[in-house]
């Protein structure tokens, strides 16, 4: 593992360049420092060393290692000035974007973006000549590649100007450009007749698992040990959905979402009360789309979809992650590769006729010929839709934080795997409809949801879109509320842990009350 020093004497954009050096050196140990002084014998211990300062009217990164040395220097872009958006000097140093024509009268928000946008550029082209490798996506570090692509399609902007814009000015492969206006487009065309001005979704949380994944970082508990604590949690829940849906009376309601965790742990009467509370506050007329989490296979019973199926639900997961049973094992699930197949024709016996599959590629030990077996067993299953999760392992998970213990282990994920997946999908006669991006991801890739026509997960655009407020429900439940046309969001964070929520809950009603009282 090597090892990286990162001086910000600067910290404006310390996020981006971190996760930009991050994404180049996945598996290295980085050390971020605040103070020149403070680097001590550890800074020149490591391998590569970048030192990020602000210098009169430029930014400046300097790097060095054994065999290179050097200095990007990026022009600070103010209001009203038209020059060149960057100059860049110093040996190693990277050519410069395209400057726009004119930035006087732009507000600071977009002042800041732009020169975010040339920091990354500049870092990017020392970091492809330090490590000689270019990534998928070139210097985006967000999560929402196709959000980029979609403002720009709706700025005007043609097609073939978005690729180039992609291509140029972010460094995103041709590939991935094409992908993300796919999607922008399959985007747009299935968002058309929602009204963001007026609408919104719900997000409601069920934070228990049959058993805690080794990759999970999501606040959720093994239900063998909250057992006697759900109905506890339904009640307060209960309460929240009622005080929520007085709050947002006049609005119209798209989407429902119902995830996790696994909200399937709850037995067949806990999934009517909470579906009946969800009906008596929120109503469920003209809705766009209602979806649960079926989730983990074994959570699910014939009652179970049955209870479901006396309310509006019209979308389901029945989400497997991986049809090889050696890595069920590793990574904690609990169930067998035949109790998903089970599962599955389960509900289609029970009428479901839109279901949903997650996968994760990049799973412990997993080659293209697993990943293949996965495809194949899927794929005679004929799901409606299908999300390819790139394994990203976040802090939180048990992977991470023992991970002394899965050092032997490989993580395998490369174009060819993604290609694989996207060729089967296109072969079981679905196409691209959402995207989005995490930290971490193995091979810096991305998550996509494929789906049949007319079986896309509406929510899912929506909430990486950000085009309408987003309610969530329940313990960790996030609420973006979007407002001012879409061009601000606010957050309103409940508590993550099930104990301070039950016993917080009408703090947590407050907080969304104010919430939603100030912005929407």
């Amino acid at each position: 593992m090597c090892k990286i020093s990162i001086l910000f004497l600067d910290r404006e954009f310390e996020n981006d360049v971190y996760e930009l050096i991050k994404a180049f050196f996945p598996e290295g140990e980085i050390r971020v420092s605040y103070v020149e002084d403070s680097c001590g014998e550890e800074y020149k211990e490591c391998e590569w060393r970048f030192r990020i300062e602000r210098a009169g009217d430029s930014f400046q990164i300097r790097y060095s290692s054994e065999a290179h040395s050097g200095v990007a220097c990026v022009s600070v872009i103010k209001g009203q000035s038209s020059d060149a958006l960057l100059s860049c000097g110093g040996e190693e140093a990277e050519g410069c974007p395209e400057a726009p024509e004119k930035l006087s009268g732009q507000d600071s928000q977009e002042l800041r973006r732009q020169n975010k946008d040339c920091i990354k550029y500049a870092l990017y082209g020392v970091l492809v000549k330090l490590t000689q490798k270019t990534l998928p996506w070139g210097d985006l570090t967000g999560i929402r590649p196709a959000k980029l692509a979609m403002g720009m399609l709706e700025s005007g902007m043609k097609n073939t100007e978005i690729a180039k814009e992609l291509r140029e000015r972010y460094l995103v492969s041709p590939q991935k450009a094409a992908l993300a206006i796919t999607i922008a487009n399959r985007e747009r065309e299935i968002l058309k007749d929602i009204d963001y001005e007026n609408g919104y979704s719900l997000y409601i949380g069920i934070p228990f698992c049959p058993s805690i994944c080794l990759y999970c970082s999501f606040s959720s508990y093994p239900l063998k040990q909250w057992k006697t604590r759900v109905d506890a949690y339904l009640d307060a829940l209960c309460k929240e959905i009622q005080a929520v849906s007085a709050m947002v009376k006049g609005r119209k309601l798209d989407t429902i979402y119902i995830g996790g965790g696994t909200p399937t742990t709850l037995e067949p009467e806990q999934l009517k009360r909470l579906l009946h509370t969800v009906g008596e506050g929120f109503g469920y007329d003209g809705l766009e789309e209602f979806t649960i989490e079926a989730g983990r296979p074994d959570s699910i019973t014939r009652e179970k979809l049955l209870a479901i199926r006396e309310f509006p639900v019209s979308r389901i997961s029945v989400n497997p992650q991986t049809m090889n049973q050696a890595t069920l094992d590793i990574i904690g699930r609990r169930h067998t590769v035949e109790e998903t197949r089970s599962a599955f024709y389960l509900a289609r016996e029970c009428g479901y006729n839109n279901i949903n599959m997650d996968l994760i590629v990049g799973l412990p030990g997993e080659d293209i010929s697993m990943v293949g077996n996965t495809l194949e067993q899927v794929r005679a299953l004929a799901p409606d839709s299908l999300t390819v999760h790139s394994l990203a392992v976040k802090r939180a998970a048990r992977l991470n934080m023992f991970r002394d213990q899965y050092q032997e282990m490989t993580f395998e994920n490369n174009q060819e795997i993604m290609d694989l997946t996207m060729k089967t999908a296109y072969e079981m006669g679905m196409g691209p409809y959402y995207l989005y991006r995490q930290k971490n991801m193995k091979g810096n890739f991305e998550n996509v949801g494929y789906a049949k026509v007319d079986k896309a997960g509406i929510y899912n655009i929506l909430i990486m879109e950000e085009k309408q407020p987003i309610i969530a429900l329940g313990a960790g439940g996030s609420s973006k509320l979007v407002f001012d046309h879409g061009k601000r969001i606010e957050r309103v964070e409940n508590v993550k842990d099930v104990t301070n929520y039950i016993a917080r809950i009408d703090e947590m009603i407050e907080r969304k009350r104010t919430g939603i009282k100030t912005w929407l």
